[in-house]
């Protein structure tokens, strides 16, 4: 029997989740499968995600042709085929959210990308998602915009699970942190339990080295000087990890704070970090390397089906997510270099805004191609 490296995170206080979703591995019992024999605890989907388990795939038509003859709109339809999975994917898991008490078990569906920026809209389509999916191990997905935030807030409040995605600065995370916390305070004030409800940090990483990486190769090609040309190279596929390990350490700082230990008291859970974007892009670095260097107590990595494959063949498991900090540290000061002069802050705020657009784009693409499935499957149940 090979060990499964994936099984023995666990053990560390990470839970591994899936980046991935569709009706088919629903219904050939991959899933169940891969709670049983991997260790999944949960699931996260995107846009993306959904865009490439619907189109052209011929599983979702009877439902789509029901849709069509019920007279409703490709919207509906839409969201009839994606909520009809994710709470199924949320009866699957409902073992291990009741095991777990509450900590894993968790299906996150994301509110349309289209109103990132729109709070009041956010508000109003987390309230309808979770009441129309009405499963308690729902997690609903709010990007972590300036305008995401007070949606936070206020979706916490009424109780609602929330998986705050598109983080990539620290100090993104932090206000997430204190938002999520100001959303329970609030709930608490009105006299309302705090103890049920969860969130996560959706923190991203190969997004970051992949941009970074592009700056320092283009960068580069115009040094002449070597010693420059070293400094620059050092950074290649660093910047990532060592900036979610500075995130942790903010994390662990927040649950020191007064205002999360009187939470806590009332039997609240912490926020954990999450850690999104995990298969390298880079085919020269380790495909494991998000995950192995940042396993560590209260987190959550959410790695997609090769990541999750390649992790049970060859991950090398220990606690790693407080090792090298001080190099971290002065990794992420090493940027203001001005041999470097990379800005970390513009590069966060072009990811953010990247990030939103790779959702649009193929939430967009899913809802023209059921469009014109829809055209083509309306004569056959006219």
């Amino acid at each position: 029997m090979t060990t499964n490296h994936l099984l023995e995170i666990k053990d560390f206080g990470q839970s591994i989740w899936m980046d991935n979703l569709s009706r088919n591995i629903i219904e050939s019992g991959e899933l169940k499968n891969m709670i049983a024999q991997k260790g999944i605890r949960g699931i996260t989907s995107n846009p993306a995600i959904f865009e490439k388990a619907i189109a052209g795939n011929a599983i979702y038509d009877a439902d789509i042709e029901a849709g069509i003859s019920a007279g409703k709109s490709v919207m509906e339809i839409y969201e009839s085929l994606v909520f009809k999975d994710i709470r199924d994917a949320c009866d699957i898991f409902m073992p291990v959210y009741e095991q777990t008490n509450g900590l894993d078990g968790y299906i996150s569906i994301e509110v349309p990308p289209t109103i990132a920026k729109d709070t009041e809209s956010t508000i109003t389509e987390a309230i309808r998602y979770y009441t129309a999916i009405g499963r308690e191990n729902l997690m609903i997905k709010i990007p972590g915009t300036p305008e995401g935030l007070p949606a936070v807030t206020k979706v916490i409040s009424e109780g609602i699970n929330v998986n705050v995605t598109l983080l990539f600065s620290v100090e993104s995370y932090v206000n997430t942190a204190w938002a999520y916390i100001e959303g329970l305070e609030a709930r608490a004030a009105k006299g309302e339990d705090v103890s049920k409800i969860a969130s996560v940090a959706s923190f991203f990483l190969s997004r970051i080295d992949s941009n970074i990486d592009a700056t320092i190769d283009s960068k580069t090609k115009n040094v002449t000087d070597e010693t420059v040309k070293a400094k620059l190279e050092t950074i290649k596929g660093k910047v990532a990890i060592a900036n979610a390990k500075i995130a942790y350490q903010e994390y662990k700082k927040i649950i020191q704070s007064d205002r999360w230990k009187a939470l806590s008291a009332k039997g609240a859970t912490m926020q954990r970090l999450l850690w999104a974007s995990t298969s390298t892009k880079n085919p020269t670095y380790s495909d494991v390397m998000y995950v192995d260097e940042l396993i560590g107590p209260d987190t959550v990595n959410t790695l997609p089906p090769q990541t999750i494959d390649a992790c049970a063949d060859h991950c090398h498991v220990d606690n790693r997510v407080e090792t090298n900090i001080e190099e971290a540290i002065q990794l992420i000061e090493s940027l203001k270099d001005p041999d470097i002069n990379i800005n970390i802050n513009h590069v966060m705020d072009e990811l953010l805004a990247e990030g939103i657009d790779k959702f649009i784009k193929p939430f967009s693409s899913l809802i023209n191609s059921l469009e014109e499935k829809v055209k083509k499957l309306a004569p056959v149940s006219g």
